[in-house]
């Protein structure tokens, strides 16, 4: 799976190059908030999310059929920045589940553990 191709995508807000992207079936854990959604859901709550965003792959580990991705995700203003740290289970080149933690960082651009939404 190429990941890089997945995240331009989600950070475009682009729902159809997202869907190609889902094994059916697949679920995505939001663990901040304690949701589970469909890949349709999960695209839709995406790309209808307001605003324009942007971001970098700052780790990235592939693990046979997993990748684990963290990424800083930020509003084209720069005035919202997040860390999204998201594990990928594939089902060949797939995504069959992703399990997705969120910090919103602080003005110094880190986040404290207070700051952290816990589930």
């Amino acid at each position: 799976m190429n990941i890089q191709a997945y995240w331009n995508a989600a950070l475009r807000q682009n729902a159809g190059a997202m869907q190609e992207f889902f094994a059916p079936g697949a679920v995505i854990n939001w663990h901040n908030t304690n949701e589970c959604f469909t890949p349709e859901e999960f695209i839709r709550a995406n790309c209808e999310y307001p605003g324009n965003w942007t971001g970098k792959i700052e780790k990235l580990f592939s693990l046979q059929n997993q990748i684990i991705t963290v990424v800083h995700v930020y509003s084209a203003d720069q005035k919202q920045h997040f860390h999204v740290t998201s594990i990928f289970c594939l089902d060949g080149e797939k995504i069959a589940s992703i399990d997705v933690l969120s910090t919103m960082d602080t003005s110094s651009g880190r986040s404290t553990p207070t700051e952290r939404q816990r589930f």
